[in-house]
C-alpha cells in the first residue's frame, strides 16, 4: 500500500510572445511539438502532455506544420495531448467580461474539432483571478480550477495560522452568486516537478526536497508535480527518471498523470473541512509587491486600443449584425470569429499587460488595427441592411438628407452625436471634372435645418466639409467613385431607444433664420466677466485658477471640490511594478496658474479648455540606468529623479452636455518625460472602508485599506469601466476609456487617483530586457467621465451611465425610401432592476447551432435578487430558453414572465431565430 501518490504532469507554459517576439518563440514551439510527437511514437510509458490550456498553440504550430494536423487529432482523441478549454491564456482583469467568454467559447469550439476538450479551469499564470470565474466555469460544465496566483496558503505541516485564505493548496472557490468549484493552487509554482533526474544519486536529493515541499501544502496523499515551466522543452527521459524514483521510494507511487486522473483522486480523499475563498483572488493578503497589478498602467496605449476594439466588437458589430439578421441579413459569424481571434491574440497576460519587449507591442498594434477593420466593415454592412428597411418616405421629402442614429447600449441614451453627410453626390463620368467641382461648390448649404422624425427642428452645429471624394462597392458590379459636397452635423440626440435607433434628416430651408445653423463654435478666453463655469440641468462645474474644478450635483446639493489636480511621481520600477524612488515627494499642479478658455458654447453643450504649463524632472538619474544594467532588483535600487526638468504641458477639456448628468473630460499631452507616473486626482471627501469597482461581470466591493501583511506603499488596483466611492446619501463614479489602474488613497479625503500614464525603461522579471518604447514618449489623449449620484439607486444608474460611455454612437446616412421599419424603433425590450446588458449576438456552434438563436446576456450588478422581464422580439420564433456561457439550450421560459436572477448572477437567454425572415 502506497503512503503517497505523486502525480507528475508534463506540460510547458507557453507564453506566445514575451521576452522574445512571437516568431522567435514560435520556432521553439515547433521544436517542442515535433519532439513531443516523436516521443509519443517511441515511448509507450510517456502517457500525456498538457498543452497549457490554450488551443492557439495548435494554430501556431499548424501554420508551420499543416501536415501534422491528423496526427494531432489522433493524439487528442487518444487522450495523450490535452487541449483547451481556452483559446488563449488571457489576463482576466485587463480583458472585458465578454472577451473572457469569447475566449472560453472559441477555445471549446476549436478543441472540439480535435475531438476532446479539457474541462479544467486552467489559470496557471494570470496576474490575479476574477471573482466570477467559478460561476463562469460552472456554467461551462467545469467544476475545478487550478491557478498560480492570488491566494497565499499557510502550509508548514498544514497548520492553519493567522488569517491566510487557506491552510492547503486545495480549497473551495466561490463566486459572489454562490457558485463554487474546487480550487487547486500551484503552491510550489507550476515548475515544481521540472527536470526530474534519472541518475540515482541526483534523484535521491531531488525527490527528498521536492516531496517535502509538496507535502507542506497538500491536504491529501496525492501530490501534484508539474513537469515543465515557461517554454520548457519536453523532458524526453521522464519515463526513465520516474522509474529511478520508483526504485528509490517504493512506498511512493509515481504516476505520469494528467489533471483528470489527479483531480479524481484528490476529490476522493479531500478532508471534510476545507477553506472556502470568495470572489476575486488578487493576493490581498501578501506584502503587495508581487501582485503585478501595475501592469494595468504599463503601456497605457495598448489598453486604450484594446478597449476601443473589444467594445466595438461586442457592443457594436455583434449586436448590429444580430439585429440585421433578424431583418433577413446573413449573420457573419465567420468574420466575427476572425475578428475576435485576431483581437484575442493580444490578450495573453504578457501581451495585454504591456510587459514584453518592444517588438511584441508593435505587432499588437497591427492586430488591433486588423481586428477593428473587420469589425467596422461588419458594422457598416449591418447598418446598411437595417436602414434599407426603414420607412423614411412617410416623414421626409425627396430633397431631404435622412440619417439614422443607433444606440446599441442596454438603456435609453441622450448625448451629442456627430455625423458626416453627403448633401449632394455626382458620380464619376456624369460630367467633366471641372464641371463636377463647380456644380458642387455652387450648391448652397447655409439654409439647411435639422429635423427629427416628428418634424421638430433640432438645434445643431453644421460645418461645411467642402468637396470630398467617396466610393461605393456594390455587390453586383464594379466600384462606383463619386465626388460629393459634405457637411458635418453635431447635435443633441435625445432619448434614443436602447438597442434601437431614431431617424433624423437635414432639410433644405428657404430661410437662414433657422435654429439649426451655427456657423462656428465660440472660442474665447475666460475673463472676470465670463466666469469659468459650466452648467446644465443636473450639474454645475466651477473652475479654479489652478485648473482644478468643483462639481455640484443639483439633485443632492453635494459639491465635490478640488477635482482634476494632476500628480507626477518618479518610477524606478519596471513594466510589472511601480516603485517610487526613496523619499520621492509627488509633484502636483495645485500650485500652478492655469490658462482657461471657452472652446464651444451652444444650445446643447459647453466646453472649456484648461492648460497647465508644467516642468517636471526629465527622468531617472544616471544611477538608474546603471542599476538596470547591473540587474539590481527594483526594491534595492537607490536611483532618484534627475535634477534636469522638461515641459509636461497638459491640456484638459471639460464638456457638459444638455440633459446628461456627467462631466466629460479629455486630457491631452505630449510626453517628453521618462521614468515617471502621471495620475489625476478626484477627492470625494467620503470616508469609507470600502469602494466599488467594475470588474468581470460584477461590481466588486473592495477594501480601501489593505490587510496588515501589505507592505507596498502603493495600493493600486484593476478596473474595467469605473470606480465608485459612496456613502448612504451620495457618491462619485469615475468612468474611463482604457485606463485600467486606479487607487483610492488613504488620505482622509477618499481620493480616487486615476493613472493616466506610466513610463519605464525595462521589462523586469528574470533578466535585463531594455524596453525604451515603454517610456511612452509622444502624443497621448485620455478620456474619462465624472458621474455624481445620490443614494444607492443613483449609484446603480451611474454604473449604467459608465457602461454606456464606453460605447460609441453609430450613425448611417440613408435615403428617402419605403420600408417595413418605423423611423424610431427598439428591437429588444427588457426590464430588470440592477441588471446590466452584456451582449446581444447570434449563437456560436458550440452550443446551439451557429446562427440559429439570438443570444442575450445580463449580469446582476448588485448582491440582491431581482427579476428580468423580456418582451417578444420581432424576427424570432417560439419561446425563450435559459442558456449558459456556452450558449447551450436549457430550461424553457416565457416572454413577459418574471425570470428570477440571483444576486451577482450571470444570466444568458436564447430565442430561436425566425428563418422565414432570412438565412
Amino acid at each position: 500500500m502506497y503512503q503517497k501518490h505523486t502525480h507528475v504532469i508534463s506540460h510547458s507554459h507557453w507564453d506566445r510572445e514575451w521576452y522574445m517576439p512571437l516568431e522567435r518563440h514560435r520556432v521553439r514551439l515547433v521544436e517542442l511539438l515535433d519532439t513531443l510527437i516523436e516521443l509519443f511514437d517511441n515511448d509507450a510509458d510517456f502517457r500525456s502532455f498538457h498543452l497549457d490550456g490554450q488551443t492557439i498553440v495548435l494554430e501556431d504550430y499548424l501554420q508551420i506544420r499543416p501536415e501534422k494536423r491528423e496526427r494531432l487529432i489522433q493524439l487528442v482523441q487518444e487522450g495523450k495531448l490535452i487541449i483547451g478549454p481556452w483559446y488563449i491564456l488571457q489576463d482576466e482583469f485587463l480583458t472585458s467580461s465578454e472577451a473572457n467568454i469569447r475566449n472560453l467559447l472559441i477555445g471549446h469550439r476549436d478543441a472540439s474539432q480535435y475531438g476532446a476538450v479539457s474541462k479544467l479551469g486552467y489559470f496557471p499564470d494570470s496576474f490575479g483571478n476574477m471573482g466570477q470565474a467559478p460561476q463562469i466555469l460552472r456554467q461551462a460544465g467545469i467544476d475545478t480550477a487550478v491557478f498560480g496566483r492570488g491566494v497565499k496558503p499557510v502550509g508548514f505541516n498544514n497548520e492553519a495560522k493567522g488569517e491566510y485564505e487557506s491552510a492547503f493548496s486545495e480549497m473551495y472557490w466561490q463566486s459572489p452568486d454562490g457558485s463554487t468549484v474546487l480550487g487547486i493552487l500551484f503552491a510550489n509554482w507550476y515548475h515544481n516537478g521540472m527536470e526530474v533526474p534519472s541518475d540515482p544519486t541526483e534523484a535521491a536529493a531531488y525527490w527528498q526536497r521536492t516531496l517535502q515541499n509538496a507535502e507542506k501544502f497538500a491536504s491529501t496523499p496525492h501530490l501534484l508535480l508539474m513537469n515543465g515551466c515557461d517554454h520548457q522543452p519536453v523532458q524526453t527521459d521522464l519515463s526513465k527518471a520516474l522509474q529511478t524514483a520508483r526504485n528509490l521510494y517504493p512506498e511512493v507511487e509515481f504516476i505520469h498523470s494528467n489533471f483528470s486522473e489527479y483531480i479524481r483522486h484528490v476529490k476522493d480523499t479531500l478532508p471534510k473541512q476545507l477553506a472556502t475563498i470568495r470572489g476575486e483572488l488578487r493576493s490581498q493578503r501578501t506584502d503587495g509587491w508581487w501582485t503585478l497589478v501595475n501592469t494595468a498602467s504599463a503601456r497605457v496605449y495598448i489598453k486604450q486600443a484594446n478597449q476601443r476594439v473589444q467594445t466595438h466588437l461586442e457592443k457594436a458589430a455583434e449586436p448590429l449584425a444580430a439585429l440585421a439578421a433578424l431583418t433577413g441579413h446573413r449573420y457573419p459569424s465567420h468574420l466575427l470569429t476572425y475578428a475576435w481571434k485576431t483581437l484575442m491574440q493580444n490578450h495573453p497576460h504578457d501581451s495585454i499587460c504591456g510587459c514584453s519587449v518592444d517588438e511584441v507591442h508593435r505587432e499588437m498594434m497591427v492586430r488591433f488595427d486588423k481586428s477593428i477593420q473587420v469589425s467596422e466593415q461588419i458594422v457598416e454592412d449591418s447598418l446598411q441592411a437595417i436602414c434599407s428597411n426603414i420607412d423614411t418616405a412617410a416623414i421626409f421629402s425627396e430633397d431631404d438628407v435622412p440619417f439614422t442614429v443607433f444606440n446599441t447600449s442596454g438603456r435609453q441614451r441622450t448625448g451629442v452625436v456627430s455625423v458626416d453627410l453627403k448633401v449632394k453626390t455626382i458620380p464619376f463620368g456624369k460630367y467633366g471634372r471641372e464641371e463636377t467641382i463647380e456644380l458642387l461648390k455652387s450648391m448652397p448649404i447655409e439654409h439647411f435645418t435639422l429635423k427629427n422624425g416628428s418634424g421638430t427642428l433640432i438645434d445643431a452645429q453644421i460645418e461645411d466639409l467642402g468637396i470630398t471624394f467617396g466610393y461605393e462597392l456594390p455587390k453586383d458590379r464594379f466600384r462606383q467613385p463619386y465626388m460629393a459636397r459634405s457637411v458635418r452635423v453635431r447635435f443633441l440626440a435625445q432619448q434614443v431607444p436602447a438597442l434601437g435607433y431614431r431617424t433624423y434628416a437635414l432639410c433644405p430651408s428657404a430661410s437662414n433664420n433657422s435654429l439649426a445653423m451655427i456657423a462656428e463654435a465660440t472660442t474665447a478666453a475666460v475673463t472676470s466677466d465670463d466666469l469659468p463655469r459650466l452648467e446644465n440641468e443636473y450639474l454645475v462645474v466651477t473652475i479654479a485658477e489652478n485648473g482644478s474644478y468643483d462639481v455640484t450635483d443639483k439633485r443632492t446639493g453635494r459639491t465635490f471640490s478640488g477635482l482634476g489636480v494632476y500628480e507626477n511621481s518618479g518610477d524606478i520600477g519596471n513594466e510589472y511594478v511601480f516603485r517610487a524612488p526613496d523619499g520621492d515627494v509627488p509633484l502636483t499642479t495645485s500650485g500652478l496658474t492655469a490658462q482657461i478658455r471657452t472652446v464651444e458654447r451652444n444650445g446643447f453643450r459647453h466646453m472649456i479648455e484648461i492648460v497647465h504649463e508644467w516642468h517636471v524632472p526629465s527622468g531617472g538619474d544616471e544611477r538608474l540606468e546603471q542599476e538596470i544594467r547591473e540587474y539590481v532588483p527594483f526594491l534595492e535600487r537607490q536611483a532618484q529623479r534627475s535634477r534636469q526638468t522638461v515641459p509636461l504641458n497638459i491640456i484638459t477639456c471639460l464638456t457638459l452636455e444638455h440633459g446628461v448628468p456627467q462631466v466629460n473630460v479629455k486630457t491631452s499631452l505630449v510626453n517628453h518625460v521618462k521614468d515617471h507616473r502621471l495620475r489625476v486626482l478626484f477627492p470625494t471627501d467620503i470616508v469609507s472602508d470600502v469602494h466599488y469597482v467594475d470588474s468581470i461581470f460584477e461590481v466588486a466591493q473592495r477594501q480601501t485599506v489593505p490587510a496588515e501583511e501589505w507592505k507596498n506603499p502603493s495600493y493600486c488596483q484593476h478596473q474595467q469601466a469605473f470606480v465608485n466611492v459612496r456613502n448612504e446619501t451620495n457618491g462619485l463614479t469615475v468612468s474611463n476609456l482604457g485606463l485600467n489602474e486606479y487607487e483610492v488613497l488613504r488620505d482622509s479625503r477618499g481620493t480616487i487617483a486615476l493613472t493616466l500614464l506610466r513610463a519605464v525603461q525595462e521589462l523586469g522579471d528574470w533578466g535585463v530586457f531594455p524596453t525604451p518604447e515603454a517610456q511612452c514618449l509622444g502624443e497621448h489623449e485620455f478620456s474619462y467621465f465624472l458621474i455624481p449620484h445620490g443614494a444607492e439607486e443613483g449609484a446603480i444608474d451611474s454604473y449604467a451611465a459608465a457602461y454606456q460611455a464606453q460605447i460609441p454612437w453609430l450613425t448611417v446616412q440613408t435615403s428617402v425610401q419605403s420600408g417595413d421599419l418605423p423611423a424610431e424603433h427598439r428591437f429588444l425590450g427588457w426590464e430588470g432592476a440592477g441588471l446590466a446588458l452584456s451582449t446581444v449576438k447570434l449563437s456560436d456552434s458550440v452550443g446551439a447551432g451557429a446562427g440559429d438563436h439570438l443570444i442575450m446576456r445580463w449580469f446582476n450588478m448588485t448582491d440582491k435578487p431581482t427579476d428580468l422581464q423580456l418582451q417578444p422580439i420581432s424576427g424570432t420564433a417560439g419561446s425563450p430558453f435559459k442558456s449558459n456561457v456556452l450558449e447551450e439550450a436549457g430550461e424553457n421560459l416565457s416572454f413577459h414572465d418574471n425570470i428570477p436572477v440571483r444576486g451577482a448572477e450571470i444570466v444568458t437567454i436564447g430565442v430561436k431565430r425566425d428563418f422565414k425572415k432570412g438565412k
